[in-house]
């Protein structure tokens, strides 16, 4: 896995230290173990669930660009494997999820493997506004539009990555900056999510 990373861009000593250290085996089904380090996602234990792939996830925390004693926030904890990246960069991970079996396993597996990450149950696309600012922001899903409630609660400097729906065949990794008080867009590349419920995302019929 760690070769394919490198092979594949991966250049922050602090996410391929992480990505190394975390054990993913923690994360994945019983029965997708011996899988566990393969670059593909997996599902988990929820309809349409799924652990993203390692790659994808180290692509999203190395633009997080996180540093030591960063408060961040991870939207969609699912079995809880990208907080735990984030936290192993150094940062106090506040993570979200709106499955209430996956926000409560993902919270026991964490403190049970010690991640600093507090686990909330809710709807991610309005993020944790009690927690707000946050230096980084990670969304899990693919949202058809820019989360604004999720924006809103950076701090200026602050990093928000993103997968926003770009036509119907995939989506657009997406990393938005607040830069004087202005939000800032690039895009990271096509990547492919699952859709991101929520107030200000997909409703449940539109994810299919």
């Amino acid at each position: 896995m760690m070769a394919s990373l490198i092979e594949h861009g991966i250049r922050s000593p602090a996410v391929l230290h992480a990505m190394a250290g975390v054990p993913r085996e923690e994360f994945v089904l019983e029965t997708d173990r011996e899988h566990a380090y393969a670059n593909r996602a997996l599902p988990i234990d929820a309809p349409g669930q799924t652990i993203s792939q390692p790659l994808m996830v180290a692509v999203v925390v190395e633009a997080l660009e996180l540093h030591e004693g960063d408060r961040a926030l991870d939207v969609g904890t699912g079995s809880g494997y990208q907080a735990a990246v984030m936290a192993a960069c150094g940062a106090h991970v506040v993570s979200i999820e709106r499955v209430s079996s996956l926000a409560q396993t993902a919270s026991e597996r964490l403190r049970r493997l010690d991640y600093d990450v507090e686990v909330f149950e809710g709807d991610g696309t309005l993020g944790v506004p009690e927690r707000a600012p946050f230096d980084a922001i990670a969304v899990g899903a693919a949202a058809p539009r820019l989360p604004v409630a999720l924006a809103r609660q950076l701090v200026e400097g602050g990093r928000l990555v993103v997968p926003i729906t770009d036509n119907p065949n995939g989506e657009e990794l997406t990393r938005l900056r607040l830069i004087n008080g202005r939000w800032q867009t690039e895009s990271l590349g096509p990547c492919r999510f699952v859709p991101l419920i929520g107030a200000d995302g997909y409703e449940v019929a539109d994810a299919g």
